[in-house]
């Protein structure tokens, strides 16, 4: 990314849209300080109004759910347990993690509200990619962030699996958490998120509100493509 500017108010709901290799992950892995923006002289990055934080004390401020985080997810972790890593910002629960009666109780309420209780005690190679991400959603959300961070989440997902995905994003929407999303797929965009933004080649290249974006000729343009958009009941697919 190069010269890349994007201001993000607290409580907002965005979409961040591009084509394959533009940025978007990298975004993402900014925010979270897994990857830190070239040091010169007026580039800068705050998060809730600051620019320097602890990673321990930023992670628990913010829910992930990326493709990273599965990978990661291996036989020797159980649904249970990757959703309290949360908590730690970890996959495994390791010898020196206080694990809490508290911190069990609102894993499984995590499980539970995502409706995954049943795969609390399943190894997470065995989840299909819906439950994988229903399973990482509860484990952004066990610590109660402010923000959630979307890195494509609707990947892989069958069409049953994205509408329930999406329900349960669109919740934690109106219950006031910040959403941010990015992706390439018009489907995983929820009725409540009003602004979108475009990223190409590492750069934030158009940005407004949702209905004045997502339309054919706009979408075209940002994926160098022939595309219909079309639209009903606030939420946006391709013909």
């Amino acid at each position: 990314m190069n010269g890349l500017s994007l201001r993000i108010e607290d409580g907002e709901h965005i979409a961040i849209l591009g084509p394959n290799g533009c940025g978007k992950s990298t975004l993402i892995k900014t925010i979270t300080r897994e990857e830190y923006p070239l040091l010169r002289p007026d580039s800068w990055l705050k998060i809730y109004g600051r620019d320097r934080w602890h990673l321990d004390e930023l992670r628990q401020w913010l829910g992930i759910v990326s493709n990273d985080w599965m990978a990661k997810a291996t036989r020797d972790v159980k649904g249970r347990e990757l959703v309290l890593g949360g908590f730690f910002n970890s996959v495994t629960i390791e010898h020196y993690h206080e694990v809490t009666a508290e911190m069990r109780e609102r894993a499984d309420a995590a499980l539970a509200e995502m409706g995954v209780s049943y795969l609390a005690d399943r190894w997470t190679d065995e989840l299909s990619s819906g439950e994988g991400r229903r399973v990482l959603l509860a484990r952004a959300l066990v610590h109660t962030p402010k923000a959630l961070l979307l890195d494509e989440p609707g990947t892989s997902l069958d069409f049953a699996a994205q509408i329930h995905l999406n329900e349960l994003v669109s919740a934690q929407a109106r219950n006031g958490k910040t959403i941010v999303l990015v992706t390439h797929h018009l489907s995983d965009i929820i009725p409540e998120i009003e602004r979108v933004a475009f990223l190409k080649a590492g750069q934030i290249i158009d940005d407004g509100p949702k209905r004045e974006m997502l339309t054919t000729k706009k979408m075209s343009e940002l994926f160098g493509a022939s595309i219909e958009v079309v639209e009903k009941n606030g939420r946006y697919g391709l013909l």
